[in-house]
Order: C-alpha cells, then structure tokens, then sequence
C-alpha cells in the first residue's frame, strides 16, 4: 500500500482530535503507537513547546515504545541545564531550523551533540526533529530554554528516534513531515487551551478561573458560597513602601505573600485576590458538615502561616532585610462569588457581609495586638484553640463581635 494510504487515517484523526477536549500525554502517546503500527520504526519520540506559567517556562510529553508516555515541565531557570545545551532542539531554537536528521551509525553518522553520543548508545541509529512555528502563537520564556523572538521559540518541536538498523527510510521522513503538519495544529489547540487555563487559576484561583472557562464572563454571573474567609494585610505598608527601595520593599512583599497566602492554598483553600498588600482567601464547603474539615484547614493554614512567617523573619534579620508584621482575620459565612466591576472590565471575587466584617476583624489584630483574631462563628468549630478577647464595636458592623485569638496546637 502506498504510504500516502497507510498515514492518511492519521492525518484524518488529527483533524477530529483537533475539534476535541485532548489531554496532550493521552494524544501523543496515541500518535506515536499509530505511526508504529503503519511500519514507520520511532521507538522513542518527545514534544517540546513553550509555556505561560508561573513556575514552568517549557512542557514536554516523553514516549518510550512499550512504556506510558509521560509530561514533564522546565522550571524557570537563568542558566541553562546541560541536558538542553548537549541537545540539537537548543540549536534548532537558535538557527530557526524546521528540519533536523542525524545518522547515528554507519559511514554517514555525525554526532555532533552530546544527546546524539547518548542515543546512539542506547541503540538508536536514527534522529529525527521538526519544528514548526505557530502564526498567532508567542511566547516569551523568561531564561534560556526556549526563549527569545526565535520562530522556532513559538512553536513545537517533535522528535523521533529509531533503532532500525538502516535507521529512516525516505518515504519514512516525507509521511513523518506530513504527519507533522497536521499534529502542529492540534498541538497549537491544545497549548492555546492550557495557556489559558494557566492564566485564568494564576489570575484568577481554581474556581473563579474554571467559571469563567465555563462562561461565567459576564457582569453578575456568580453564585452564593458558604466559606471560611480569610483576610491578612501588612502593617506600616505605607511606611515601608516610601521607606525601603523599590526592589527590596518588593522582595518583602513577595516574602510576606509566601507567608501568608501559600498555607492558605496548600491546605485546600483559593486565593481570590491581592488587594494591594491584603490577601484575600477562602475555605469553601458545601454541606454543613464539610464546615468542620474547612476550619481544620483553616487552622492548619495558620499555624504554617505563623511559622513560616517567624523562620522568615530570623532569616531575613540575620542578613540585614526589614522584617514584616501581619494580621489575619477569619469569619465563616456565605458570600456571594462572581463578577463585579464594569461590564469591559471585571474582577471575580467575594462580596457581603461575611467579607466586611472579616476585613474589620483583621483591623482589630492592631488594637489588640494579636497576630490573629476570628468571630465566634469559627473559634468555636475548635474552641481548644481559641481564647475570648471579649466583646469588641467593629467600623461599620451594627452590633459588637466577640472576637477570639488564636492559641497555637504548639504552645498550648
């Protein structure tokens, strides 16, 4: 059969696939075992494109023949890995090349990169790679993996890899190049997709970014949500920010944060927003009875939150660096969750009565000197925890809120 024939129902799956929801691992994996059906002999094939993601700059799926294809992602890095700077992918970036192929054995072998010598000792006798550029698709990686304005940078990158003894045939390469094409636009649905997926949950947290993928994008969509709701804010903001240079008060900032909102997302919760130098989180639950596993992680976000602040604080006087003060308040009730703005330009955050007072309650942390402080309503979910600051009038609550300071697990 000609080889125009074995590849076409690829090419045609690739087009459906490409009108579908793909997991990228899932869809590669499966390309790679239909060309080894047809009797092209890839044993080992990667994808490589860049990303827009807070900790990763590159995402690629590994497929092994015989073994489960697997994601792994590059971190944000200024200098470069060694495996990147021995493998041709780095010169293809650099030179704008689409088309790579080295013979790995025989009269015409050239290993001319340190990956080649490593394949050829795993038994591979043929390389080949194809990049290709994405109109409409960029990306500007910070560091050295995939970056700068290169076309090549902008796209993707597949390899195969094979251990036949005559390595690729001709006809091979020409169906592994028209194949290419039309996974390139796949691939460009699906990076586009988790690109924005990304966006959304790092601007946005979890659930307000799944909402607005959904469609909730207009002024009003929301929902009522029962949550913990956290607020902690900086003291002497002001001070510090006219005081410090920019670069320090921001490295500050940035430690602050990582005190206070990063227990709040390892324990389960979101955060909703950064208002200025305040944090903004929630605990969500459904059912009352999920009420009590939320306050657990709320009170474990704390005690993280209290000693990682300290250990920063030590470490930071040590070398010099101004140290910071917080407070946190708590408060248990429904908000309402969804946008609210203008209609060109919107936020997705929590609004009511719940929110306003726990902002008040976070205001009495200064006044009564008390890194934490809760309402009733959550201190007595763990009244072992919790000790009574007695009754207190809050700026713009009608009645006085008993409020309660947090007694840490550890000292008590």
């Amino acid at each position: 059969m000609p080889q125009d024939a074995l590849i076409a129902p690829i090419r045609e799956w690739l087009v459906d696939r490409a009108l579908c929801d793909n997991d990228v691992v899932e869809l590669f994996e499966t390309l790679c075992q239909r060309i080894s059906g047809v009797g092209i002999p890839i044993k080992r094939a990667r994808l490589v494109w860049p990303t827009l993601h807070p900790l990763f700059q590159a995402e690629t799926v590994v497929w092994n023949q015989g073994e489960p294809a697997r994601l792994e992602q590059f971190v944000h890095q200024d200098n470069e890995s060694d495996e990147w700077i021995t493998s041709p992918m780095k010169h293809m970036v650099e030179t704008g090349l689409e088309v790579f192929r080295r013979r790995l054995v025989g009269d015409q072998a050239l290993l001319d990169f340190g990956m080649l010598e490593e394949l050829r000792g795993q038994g591979f006798t043929d390389y080949l790679a194809h990049a290709t550029h994405l109109e409409g698709y960029h990306v500007r990686a910070r560091g050295t993996m995939l970056a700068g304005d290169n076309p090549a940078s902008k796209g993707v990158i597949v390899t195969w890899a094979s251990d036949r003894p005559e390595g690729f045939h001709d006809e091979d390469i020409y169906s592994l190049h028209k194949i290419q094409r039309r996974f390139a636009v796949t691939c460009k649905v699906i990076i586009q997709s988790r690109i924005a997926r990304n966006i959304s949950t790092t601007y946005l947290g979890n659930r307000a970014g799944e909402n607005v993928l959904r469609g909730q994008i207009r002024r009003g969509d929301g929902q009522t949500t029962s949550a913990v709701v956290w607020y902690s804010d900086l003291r002497n903001s002001t001070s510090l920010a006219e005081s410090m240079p920019r670069d320090d008060y921001f490295s500050m900032l940035n430690a602050y944060f990582e005190a206070t909102a990063e227990p709040v997302v390892e324990n389960g919760g979101e955060i909703l927003d950064f208002i200025g130098d305040a944090v903004l989180g929630i605990f969500p639950y459904s059912e009352k009875s999920e009420l009590k596993d939320a306050a657990k992680a709320a009170n474990s976000a704390i005690e993280k939150t209290l000693a990682r602040a300290f250990e920063v604080n030590q470490a930071r006087g040590k070398i010099g660096e101004e140290q910071f003060k917080f407070g946190v308040g708590l408060n248990v009730g429904d908000v309402m969750f969804g946008n609210i703005g203008i209609p060109s330009r919107l936020t997705f955050s929590v609004i009511g009565p719940t929110v306003n007072e726990v902002a008040r309650i976070e205001q009495m942390t200064k006044l009564l000197q008390q890194p934490v402080l809760s309402a009733a309503n959550f201190a007595n979910l763990d009244p072992v925890r919790w000790k009574s600051m007695g009754e207190h009038k809050l700026d713009g609550v009608l009645e006085p809120l008993e409020l309660f300071s947090f007694q840490s697990a550890k000292a008590a």
